[in-house]
């Protein structure tokens, strides 16, 4: 029998996994009110637990995001040796064990979900000094990983993959790595950070020149744990064999979880959010650009430093948005939001066009594909192309009478399509919508209690 919640998860006694078939169900209308926190960025969370396990001395950390992909993260750090107390309502404290100080895992490190984590550890781990294997689930084990292997192999690496290139990853030692000059070919933070931990370990400098601006993460929080970063426009460079301090960490509120909830207000009549303590980096903004670009009614409030991070308080009331053709400067500042945007796009007057994001197509799911069948099974005329789409703004269906759609296990994918039930004529029901938890623990709960009609159905 069926399962239904109506205010977000499952009960501390259900144990819900990437393989459990959860239905969202929505009832159209309504609006978004009121204040809101959406939980720690994933992105830094990530990077948190590896900088602080190879850090010497405790370092604290605040916000940290109790999800499926960073609780891998940590899980993975405790298998080589490094002390973690907690988390517990998003704080946490590891005793960082140096550089070379981490110990040989007894079994594979299971990644999950991540790619994040699996492509930033291949660095990490490249100049440790014993073997290592990265895993990950179904969706992460076709994803390409030679992105991060070759320029590794580069350094003197050896990582060994799958024949497609895809994972599992396994890591043997080497005497030494040097550093390298690389230019990344796409713009990609992950593939930027692999390489600038692997730089950690390597004899010389680890240079990077980027294609375009990429979240600089990893940069910001080398330089607070007093490892110097050199930045000359697009060129970043790091020299190998320094150490790391112990610090405290306060991680922002993420923006792409917070993404949702900026288009559910932008598109629903009569919302007023104020979304609280929101990382708003330079290289993460594209979804506040391409959303004001738009006609969004957006505002920044309490402009702050956190953790080395800008924040501020973002309010968002409803507006009549139009139809854009979104900057290719913007694409790499809002690469995971897409998928909302797309929910956007799809409510929005005249015609939206994005181009030069053919990385959406290698992410948890092909979310250009996905996306533009979800759209048109609501009735919005969505044009796929090889780099990006064309989304005709108009009425928003509704799945009723038919199977629903289907999130193809793509957290984002999910909580997209829950928020476009709010301008849906009928109502909406979204498949495979388990790993949600891998990035937005709770969003469920969170959105109805801001006006979302929203069940849940564990079948």
């Amino acid at each position: 029998m069926p399962r239904f919640y109506r205010l977000g998860w499952a009960s501390a006694g259900d144990s819900l996994d990437a393989a459990t078939n959860l239905k969202y169900l929505i009832t159209p209308g309504g609006s978004l009110q009121g204040r809101l926190r959406v939980p720690g960025d994933k992105s830094i969370s990530h990077r948190s637990i590896m900088l602080s396990a190879i850090a010497e001395g405790t370092t604290h950390i605040r916000g940290f995001l109790e999800g499926a992909d960073s609780l891998a993260t940590l899980a993975a750090f405790r298998e080589m040796g490094v002390e973690i107390q907690g988390p517990e309502h998003g704080e946490l404290s590891v005793k960082g064990v140096g550089l070379r100080g981490l110990r040989q895992p007894e079994r594979p490190l299971d990644m999950g979900n991540s790619g994040t984590a699996m492509r930033l550890l291949a660095g990490l781990l490249a100049g440790q000094r014993f073997p290592a294997t990265l895993v990950g689930d179904a969706s992460l084990s076709r994803r390409p990983m030679r992105r991060v292997t070759a320029p590794l192999t580069e350094m003197g690496a050896q990582v060994l993959t799958s024949e497609a290139g895809s994972a599992p990853l396994h890591i043997q030692p080497v005497s030494s790595l040097q550093g390298i000059d690389y230019h990344l070919p796409v713009a990609s933070a992950q593939v930027k950070s692999c390489l600038m931990l692997a730089g950690l370990y390597a004899q010389g400098d680890t240079c990077i020149t980027e294609t375009a601006p990429t979240r600089d993460h990893t940069e910001r929080m080398l330089t607070a744990f007093g490892y110097e970063v050199s930045r000359s426009g697009s060129r970043i460079c790091l020299k190998g064999g320094g150490r790391l301090s112990s610090c405290d960490l306060e991680i922002p509120a993420d923006i792409s979880s917070a993404a949702f909830f900026m288009v559910g207000a932008s598109i629903a009549h009569g919302s007023d959010i104020l979304l609280e303590s929101v990382g708003i980096n330079p290289t993460r903004v594209g979804i506040i650009n391409i959303l004001r670009d738009m006609g969004a009614n957006i505002d920044l409030t309490d402009k702050r430093m956190a953790g080395g991070e800008p924040v501020a308080d973002i309010r968002v009331r409803s507006a009549r948005l139009r139809g854009i053709r979104i900057p290719l400067d913007q694409v790499p500042l809002a690469i995971d939001e897409f998928p909302v945007i797309f929910v956007a796009a799809a409510c929005a007057d005249g015609e939206t066009i994005l181009t030069g994001a053919e990385e959406l197509r290698v992410k948890e799911s092909d979310r250009i594909q996905v996306m533009a069948d979800g759209l048109k099974h609501l009735g919005i005329e969505a044009e796929p192309r090889a780099d990006g789409i064309r989304i005709l703004g108009g009425e928003l269906g509704s799945t009723d009478g038919g199977d629903g759609i289907h999130a193809h296990s793509d957290h984002r994918i999910a909580m997209s399509f829950a928020i476009a039930g709010l301008r849906a004529r009928g109502p909406v029901e979204v498949h495979d919508c388990a790993n949600v938890e891998t990035s937005f623990p709770g969003f469920a709960r969170l959105a109805a209690q801001a006006g979302l009609q929203i069940e849940q159905e564990v079948v």
